[in-house]
């Protein structure tokens, strides 16, 4: 089994982000199981997703505390944090750069991605609405996990009712993120 734990505020996309991976991961044949877990139910406050994929149904109902794989889309959570806890030694994180925000290195043997979602998604679109979406096109190169058309199938399935555009722009978003990782490892 691989697990997922996903840090950001409330409002910035986390469960949508476990949900996308999660039916990526089915479209492939495997078990996933995404789901939130909140504190205070307010906009900005941490709060986690989670994703648990295997081969076989996923019984396990309990948050991921010890993740193979982290995504960490307000890189300001690790002020006062430590996101790091109970990751595997050769686990991989994707973090949002913040500008003013030194983001540690994890402990042990984990490769560390730390990627300009914000901004590339304000290149996009010029807001910060698909920072998520950036880093989950980073997940897919650092991990070889998913491919770019995995993911891409499971936007235009989220968003199709919102439109082309909007699924456009995600995928656009997706691929930047994609290709970030991929001409880091060079």
């Amino acid at each position: 089994m691989k697990e997922i734990r996903i840090h950001a505020r409330a409002g910035q996309g986390a469960i949508t982000t476990a949900s996308l991976l999660g039916y990526a991961y089915f479209l492939k044949g495997q078990y996933p199981y995404a789901f939130p877990h909140f504190g205070a139910a307010r906009m900005g406050a941490p709060m986690n997703a989670f994703v648990r994929i295997d081969e076989k149904p996923v019984r396990l109902r309990s948050q991921v505390y010890n993740p193979d794989y982290l995504l960490i889309v307000d890189a300001t959570l690790m002020r006062g944090f430590d996101c790091y806890v109970g990751f595997n030694d050769d686990g991989i994180a994707i973090v949002n750069e913040r500008e003013g925000i030194e983001i540690p290195k994890p402990k042990g043997h984990q490769k560390l991605y730390i990627v300009p979602g914000n901004k590339i998604s304000t290149e996009i679109i010029g807001k910060n609405l698909l920072g998520n979406t950036v880093l989950l096109g980073a997940y897919a190169a650092a991990t070889g996990q998913l491919s770019l058309e995995d993911l891409n199938t499971a936007i235009r399935h989220r968003f199709e009712e919102k439109g082309e555009k909007i699924v456009n722009l995600n995928i656009e978003a997706l691929k930047k993120g994609y290709e970030f990782v991929k001409n880091s490892k060079n």
